[in-house]
């Protein structure tokens, strides 16, 4: 289970994170999933290859290289050499301190193995996720202001402010219905369609691309993964519309409880799919 090339090879991934910056690494595990699942129509083998052993690997894996990422802002911050350790859109190779690419080696070898250690024991939801939350609340914990952060006095955890809010342009219920019914439907369909439950996962963590160059997207693979896993595994295009809504509002609460007020970043979309994947694999 600890191959050590494969430790290896996830040091590498969680240093290519925290050079490049953690949402930009995540960007490219969207688009390797998306030519995988291209390459499954040259074979089976070789798609599973790109998804499961790089996509999700130790090179592009989220628990791998955004962790990483993640882990080496943290830290940044802590030293003072970045604003801000919610920043992981900034590649850090541009601070030209080893040590801080070394922490995203660090973080990647321990996502790595913690992740192997959910496979090892078929835990009931998405691993990998899971993963990504207890990678990012540990560095929250060394480095931040607390698990759930810091309320002014006077405020409240689970209340946004201007300053304190996730994504502001989807944090109304409203929105978050239409998203999670709209968005989670077509991840349902698409999924249906090609026959993977990560084919609307990949779309929307390559949406991502278009968060970092234009300023604005929507952010949903919270909502495209269990959307996809339960449409897939029910059949039904309305079942992923569920999930999706129930992946919006997750990953909402997720980000009241966890990112709001903490000055490093704990993933909201990975604590939302990590309880919708539970619930997916629990009642559908």
């Amino acid at each position: 289970m600890f191959d050590f090339n494969l430790l290896l090879a996830a040091a590498g991934g969680g240093i290519f994170g925290a050079a490049l910056g953690g949402v930009p690494a995540f960007v490219f595990t969207g688009l390797m999933v998306i030519a995988g699942i291209a390459a499954s129509s040259f074979g089976p083998a070789e798609a599973a290859a790109i998804i499961n052993d790089v996509a999700f690997g130790p090179f592009f894996g989220p628990h791998v290289a955004f962790c990483g990422g993640v882990a080496a802002a943290a830290y940044a911050a802590k030293k003072g050499l970045l604003e801000s350790g919610k920043d992981v859109a900034t590649g850090l190779i541009k601070l030209n301190d080893p040590g801080i690419l070394l922490v995203g080696a660090v973080f990647g070898i321990f996502g790595y193995i913690l992740n192997s250690l959910w496979v090892n024991i078929s835990l009931p939801t998405d691993t990998i996720a899971f993963t990504v939350v207890i990678s990012n609340s540990l560095c929250r914990m060394i480095w931040g202001n607390g698990l759930f952060g810091k309320v002014p006095e006077g405020g409240s955890l689970l209340k946004t402010t201007e300053t304190n809010v996730w994504v502001p342009w989807q944090k109304d219920i409203p929105m978050l219905l239409v998203m999670g019914i709209g968005l989670g439907a077509v991840s349902g369909y698409a999924c249906i369609a090609t026959g993977s439950s990560v084919t609307a996962f990949g779309i929307a963590a390559f949406t991502l691309f278009f968060n970092l160059t234009l300023g604005v997207s929507p952010v949903w693979h919270h909502i495209a993964a269990p959307a996809g896993l339960a449409a897939l595994t029910s059949g039904s295009i309305l079942m992923g519309a569920v999930f999706g809504v129930v992946g919006a509002l997750l990953g909402e609460l997720g980000a009241r409880l966890l990112f709001n007020y903490g000055d490093t970043h704990i993933d909201p979309p990975a604590f939302g799919i990590f309880i919708a994947t539970t619930l997916v694999l629990l009642l559908v």
